[in-house]
């Protein structure tokens, strides 16, 4: 091999292995953009399965126009576990937790940490009135819905 194919051969190998360095990195990120978005799926499900709890009269199994008792046990949430009190659910896009629906609650707030986040969490906070508030905390997005 002459000296000018050899260098050849050796600019191509760096540049298929930046090249495969430019595609894992985009392959992660966009599996954590994909989670991120499936979680922000999960935090509306569960803000719509809580206003129909909410609105359900509490013969149903509602709440009666109140969120006391809300849990995810009372509520259509597809996780693959649910802890010993309901306050907790986990599933393949994350763990959400509800706090705030005790008592005559008016209120309540699910905080969701994505499954491919360590740090940072989405939280959703629902109230009476249907509006829902759903922030993430480590990235600048807010997403309000005033129904």
């Amino acid at each position: 091999m002459g000296q000018q194919q050899l260098l050849l051969v050796i600019l191509v190998t760096i540049i298929v292995g930046i090249a495969t360095v430019v595609a894992i990195n985009t392959f992660g990120s966009a599996a954590d953009s994909a989670n991120l978005d499936a979680v922000r799926q999960d935090v509306a499900s569960i803000a719509s399965s809580a206003q129909g709890y909410f609105m359900k009269p509490e013969m149903l199994g509602g709440g009666g126009q109140d969120f006391g008792g809300l849990t995810f046990n009372s509520m259509a949430f597809a996780a693959d576990s649910i802890s010993s009190d309901g306050l907790t659910a986990i599933n393949a896009n994350g763990r959400y937790v509800m706090s705030g629906a005790t008592g005559t609650a008016t209120s309540f707030t699910v905080t969701a940490h994505p499954a491919s986040r360590i740090d940072g969490a989405v939280t959703l906070t629902s109230d009476a009135d249907n509006t829902l508030a759903a922030t993430i905390s480590d990235s600048n997005v807010e997403w309000t819905d005033n129904n």
